[in-house]
């Protein structure tokens, strides 16, 4: 804690906080549950040196909102700071009736029709790492060009991907198109969809935060979520209620687009992400 930070939040919000405790997380922001002088509470990040205005969450969460995504309000946000509505969940946990809600949330966003084009008006970011975002009628070089070969790309140049990983992950590049329909139509996606990123509500519902967005196969979502086992059958159910998955996609997209994320953990903490890439890379076949 510090009285900068306390000064800053003061200035957004119209009254200096009682204090601030710091909460678990936090490796590309600092985040905080902030006491206000009335013993209410609400959350607040700070961005930290060198990454993205919080500007761009707060547009993202807007997005994300306008679609319908249960997310928290935004308060208050400048560059350096957001502060949103506490989210409570009562002690509950995420459980199988908040999966469910959570399964059925991001099933009515990736059922909504966004036109026909995959991408977004403006770059996002994911994590610390920006996502380029330009418009492609063609999914699978959506998927090709701006995620998978630009995350590999950027693990390769921070010399943390090497040369025979490299080599498989073109090979799958290359053969993208023996698992992927090419008729696949956008959806939104929240684009970091983890356990870390969904949180329960005192009632049984669900709240999404920390967003990576843009318009691809919602099936991407689906594989984050499952990629460090942040969901279960529980989730799955609910999503089914409204939009049934597609078949191959347990047994083999799931691990396709498990790909990306790996990467960009491959690109922030190195050889440590190693051993799950190449797992998944071999039930790929490659």
């Amino acid at each position: 804690m510090t009285v900068s930070e306390l000064d800053h939040l003061g200035q957004l919000l119209g009254e200096r906080p009682a204090r601030l405790h710091t909460l678990s997380g936090g490796d590309i922001a600092r985040s905080v549950r902030v006491e206000r002088q009335d013993g209410s509470h609400v959350m607040a990040k700070f961005r930290r040196p060198g990454q993205v205005a919080l500007t761009l969450e707060a547009s993202m969460l807007d997005d994300l909102r306008a679609a319908g995504l249960p997310v928290p309000e935004t308060l208050a946000v400048d560059d350096d700071a957001l502060v949103l509505a506490w989210v409570g969940d009562g002690g509950r946990g995420f459980d199988d009736e908040v999966q469910r809600a959570a399964g059925r949330a991001i099933a009515t966003m990736h059922a909504q029709p966004v036109g026909d084009e995959f991408g977004y008006r403006h770059d996002t970011v994911m994590g610390s790492i920006p996502q380029p975002n330009t418009f492609d009628r063609d999914w699978i070089a959506f998927f090709r060009d701006r995620r998978l070969l630009y995350m590999a790309g950027l693990a390769d140049e921070a010399g943390e991907l090497p040369s025979s990983f490299r080599h498989r992950i073109d090979k799958v590049a290359q053969r993208l198109g023996e698992w992927i329909d090419p008729a696949v139509q956008p959806s939104l996606v929240h684009g970091d969809l983890w356990g870390g990123n969904m949180l329960a509500t005192a009632h049984g519902g669900a709240c999404f935060i920390d967003p990576a967005i843009y318009r691809g196969d919602g099936e991407v979502d689906l594989a984050l979520a499952t990629l460090f086992g942040s969901v279960g059958p529980a989730f799955f159910e609910g999503y089914n209620e409204i939009r049934p998955l597609e078949r191959g996609f347990m047994t083999t997209r799931r691990h396709l687009y498990q790909l990306y994320p790996l990467l960009m953990h491959v690109r922030l903490f190195g050889g440590s992400y190693h051993a799950p890439l190449d797992s998944t890379l071999g039930k790929l076949g490659v």
